[in-house]
């Protein structure tokens, strides 16, 4: 009876570190990129400013998108903007492409309702990386949270059920 419950523990505990696994992070083909890239804001209303960064290509590259006109980003410089089409349908999903040489990385650009923002910003030629805000190397920090708390949990149960005695049986 013992043996069946140290399995079930194990079990569990292995169940619970494969649904922490970072799936929803799972690179679509031609995101892997040598380069880092991003569109900010990632939710944007029709006729919205939103900037394209790149971060260690040292080529130019070209962003292209369904909902604005292509844009190219010098060699040497990290960042533009680009004005989102002011009859892009809200609630929808545009795919953003980066390309840097033969490497291309996707990502996605949400249209929201409300009315446009322009937000005067100034963008240096050089910036510092400072990573996506809100993730830690790409990992969303609520998720990790959520992992955190589920390994945790499967191993306290598996700690529990090892160390229960026949006796404690009686009474479940």
């Amino acid at each position: 009876m013992r043996a069946i419950r140290v399995a079930a523990a194990a079990l569990l505990g292995v169940a619970a570190l494969s649904l922490t696994a970072p799936a929803a992070h799972a690179a679509r083909s031609g995101d892997i990129t040598s380069f880092g890239f991003g569109v900010a804001p990632s939710t944007i209303a029709p006729g919205g400013e939103v900037t394209l960064s790149v971060d260690g290509c040292h080529r130019r590259t070209t962003v292209s998108s369904g909902v604005f006109d292509t844009v190219v980003i010098p060699r040497g410089q990290s960042s533009a903007t680009a004005l989102v089409d002011r009859d892009a349908r809200p609630g929808t999903v545009y795919e953003v492409t980066f390309r840097c040489g033969d490497e291309s990385g996707r990502t996605d650009l949400t249209i929201a309702t409300g009315h446009p923002t322009h937000h005067p910003t100034h963008h240096p030629t050089r910036g510092s990386h400072a990573g996506a805000g809100g993730t830690l190397a790409g990992f969303d920090l609520q998720e990790i949270g959520l992992g955190a708390a589920l390994v945790a949990g499967s191993l306290g149960a598996a700690w529990h059920w090892s160390r229960r005695r026949p006796e404690d049986e009686s009474h479940t």
